[in-house]
């Protein structure tokens, strides 16, 4: 069987060939052999017939060389998000700022809680750590309190603070879905602000995010300001009054935690460390005089007794 000659110029007409190779073949030729058929095509050929000269085919399949119409009407579509973007701001303002005046209260009690020192229970374990940071910087001729508020920050409200307001289903039973987690996000980022110390850089393009509490960014500073002062100025701890308090804390608890599930946990993480570790206690002036190398061999000696295997592996 021969076929048709593809045409060499554009003018033998690409919808002629196209009929006088299905004449003379009908249903011969898969979809490969007619695309290698049309590969010998000009490429200006094979995109010039519109839909009504491949109509004059009289088939009853043919291939449409246009986009298809989810296309044609994708920048219709992307018009209408983006005005839908510009309108939004504006309708939903209002509701927008009435939600936060009736929320602002229970914020304000939020980040007051979280900043705040109780006289008959102050935050004993905050002031041995923000104290033991202080000894840290002064070891180090650090004498920027910027520096220092910066290491408090990342410590405390940063990496615990903030993973709790994000995630109150680590704390409470409840769940949470993409709508409360959005807005969740913003309470986190204002409290982010808050412990910030560099100005805020706010714009027309800055996100809604960080205008909604830009006005009360600055009297929350001071809050935390504030705590960090009030943290400062409690009476220094002993090692010995903070085991004791440790280990009142941890009598208080003893039924609600499972010891033995933690006490394995940092298990695997010293014993993968055990020389880094052991090494760090050595050159350590502190470590030595309260003789932790020789009490971290014991705890090691202890994790490593066949009971305690068997009960691991029970």
């Amino acid at each position: 069987m021969s076929l048709p000659q593809v045409p060499s110029t554009p003018s033998d007409g690409t919808a002629a060939w196209l009929a006088g190779l299905r004449a003379q073949a009908p249903g011969s030729l898969g979809p490969t052999e007619v695309g290698s058929r049309m590969s010998g095509l000009p490429q200006q050929e094979l995109w010039a017939p519109t839909q009504s000269s491949v109509k004059d085919l009289d088939t009853e399949k043919y291939f449409h060389l246009v986009p298809p119409t989810d296309e044609l009407a994708e920048p219709k579509k992307s018009h209408r998000q983006s005005h839908r973007k510009k309108v939004l701001p504006e309708i939903y303002l209002t509701r927008l700022l009435s939600t936060k005046g009736t929320l602002q209260k229970f914020l304000d009690d939020l980040f007051k809680a979280i900043l705040s020192i109780r006289e008959d229970k102050p935050p004993l374990a905050v002031k041995y750590f923000f104290d033991f940071l202080e000894e840290q910087a002064e070891k180090r001729g650090i004498s920027d309190p910027d520096t220092l508020h910066i290491w408090k920050t990342n410590s405390l409200p940063l990496r615990f603070w903030v993973n709790i307001l994000k995630n109150p289903q680590f704390v409470f039973d409840i769940d949470k879905t993409d709508h409360i987690d959005a807005c969740l996000s913003v309470i986190a980022q204002a409290f982010i602000d808050a412990c910030s110390i560099s100005d805020l850089q706010l714009g027309k393009d800055s996100p809604t995010n960080k205008l909604l509490y830009a006005k009360e960014i600055p009297e929350y500073r001071k809050i935390v300001q504030r705590y960090y002062k009030q943290i400062q100025d409690m009476m220094p701890l002993s090692e010995q009054e903070m085991n004791a308090h440790l280990a009142e804390e941890s009598r208080k608890y003893q039924n609600e935690f499972n010891t033995n599930v933690a006490t394995a946990e940092i298990y695997k993480y010293a014993k993968r460390y055990r020389p880094q570790i052991m090494a760090a206690l050595e050159a350590n002036p502190m470590a030595r005089r309260t003789q932790l190398q020789y009490k971290f061999e014991q705890v090691v000696a202890l994790m490593e007794d066949n009971i305690y295997e068997c009960y691991s592996e029970a």
